[in-house]
């Protein structure tokens, strides 16, 4: 899952050097609407999942992400 993650964010634009697990989506990778936009599109795409506003407006570090994702996908195997 982290690596599809990684490929979300490179889609987005965040460079290399800046994904890291505790980096603060705001804060170090800048994130703006636009961002936001295409990262949540790329997201649910690649993962196949449908987020709630509740679970985007929980997102604040990438691994935040990679936790909801990862409830998901767990759910949705059962």
């Amino acid at each position: 899952m982290k690596r599809i993650l990684y490929k979300v964010l490179r889609k987005t634009g965040v460079p290399r050097d800046q994904i890291k697990l505790e980096a603060s989506f705001s804060e170090d990778l800048n994130f703006d609407k636009l961002d936001w936009t295409l990262f949540l599109y790329y997201l649910e795409g690649f993962f196949n999942i449908r987020l709630e506003d509740r679970e985007i407006s929980e997102l604040s570090h990438v691994d935040d992400t990679l936790k909801i994702v990862s409830k998901r996908a767990f759910a949705g195997c059962l």
